[in-house]
């Protein structure tokens, strides 16, 4: 495996666990982490209250050219969507506040703590 691969594995993963402390440091509960079926995977499910919440990481360090939010595009919300879907098939139905997709983004400064962004809701 390419030593990029692996670095951007490590980043990737860093974000995640950042994003999971994120949310439950807001009141969500996680469900579920790099849940996979055939047909993807999820970064993070989680419980906010009464609704269901797919949860998109994206990290990027700050010499990066795009912005973390950037790479989520309409194409991927609805890709999750699809995901949630199947994700209730397997853990039951839905739940009575619906389901919801977010986005954390995590930017890496070259020095500093990490900047993270939480949008609610992107569909």
């Amino acid at each position: 495996m390419p030593h990029g691969t692996t670095a951007r594995r490590a980043l990737g993963r860093y974000g995640e666990d950042l994003a999971a402390r994120h949310l439950t440091s807001v009141g969500m509960r996680i469900l579920d982490r790099n849940w996979r079926c055939q047909d993807g995977e999820v970064d993070i499910v989680a419980a906010d209250g009464d609704a269901l919440v797919l949860c998109e990481v994206k990290a990027r360090r700050a010499s990066s050219y795009e912005h973390p939010m950037a790479a989520v595009r309409p194409e991927k919300a609805a890709r999750l969507l699809h995901l949630a879907e199947r994700w209730l098939e397997q853990h039951g139905d839905p739940p009575p506040g619906g389901v919801r997709i977010d986005v954390v983004g995590v930017l890496l400064p070259t020095r500093g703590a990490p900047l993270l962004e939480h949008v609610r809701g992107v569909t």
